[in-house]
């Protein structure tokens, strides 16, 4: 009986197998597969080289996006903060990007409002080409940037380009605005670096020659700075006085 049993139990594992495996081939598995054909005709040429040009764009988007809005000034003068009241990794890169994020964005949502309103509705809606998109997109980021951008710098690559000083603000080239604006953003941020770093530093002068004169050569100033550091920063509302210059600081 026990034999039996144990044949019966057998009989149906395999049955079950059995009609698993038949499921299992009966059911069909897509299969996905990449290749080249030879173009036939212009407009396909043009087309794949649209493509791969889409492609290119998408890839550099979050760098391109970085360098023609606030974040580049927002995200230095963060980072000085931190090296000012030498916390070393607190906050840290997690945060300090984080907030350089959402300060740009609040920063960039007006334009980016004109956008949306000028450019990528009429576009989704089909009211307008890619090209007229393009240009009416292209308009209210070249105002942004024109507004930060030092008169200096837009200058030099106006030279730099050989081509004629530009009367009005719709004759801007972007390859020549972006650079300018780049390195526009680059010294202000350093400016509010430096002005930063001044109260911190006369505390650890102040720290560093009360200690010599105590005679405590062995204990380091940087250890008793810190606390006084992160004590001053916190009676000012440290915070609060960096987020509100920054916000006022774009025009």
């Amino acid at each position: 009986m026990r034999r039996l049993g144990t044949v019966c139990i057998l009989a149906t594992v395999v049955a079950v197998l059995a009609g698993g495996s038949a499921a299992a081939q009966e059911m069909p598995v897509p299969s996905v597969t990449f290749g080249l054909a030879p173009a036939e005709t212009p407009e396909q040429v043009a087309f794949s080289l649209q493509l791969l040009l889409l492609l290119t764009v998408l890839s550099l988007a979050p760098a391109i996006i970085i360098m023609v809005t606030s974040f580049t000034r927002v995200v230095i003068v963060l980072s000085f903060v931190r090296s000012a009241v030498a916390t070393n990794q607190t906050p840290p890169n997690q945060v300090i990007i984080g907030l350089a994020l959402f300060l740009t964005l609040f920063i960039m949502a007006p334009t980016w409002q004109v956008i949306h309103e000028q450019a990528l509705a009429p576009y989704l809606a089909g009211e307008i080409g890619t090209e007229e998109a393009w240009a009416a997109a292209a308009d209210p980021l070249r105002d942004f940037m024109l507004r930060n951008t030092r008169e200096r710098d837009l200058l030099l690559f106006v030279r730099m380009a050989q081509m004629d000083e530009p009367g009005t603000p719709d004759d801007v080239p972007l390859h020549v605005l972006i650079p300018a604006f780049i390195i526009s953003e680059l010294k202000t941020a350093f400016q509010m670096g430096f002005i930063l770093f001044i109260p911190f530093i006369v505390i650890d002068m102040v720290v560093a020659s009360t200690l010599m004169s105590m005679g405590m050569l062995m204990l380091p100033p940087a250890m008793i700075s810190l606390p006084f550091k992160i004590l001053l920063f916190v009676m000012v509302d440290g915070w609060h006085l960096i987020t509100r210059s920054l916000l006022t600081g774009f025009q």
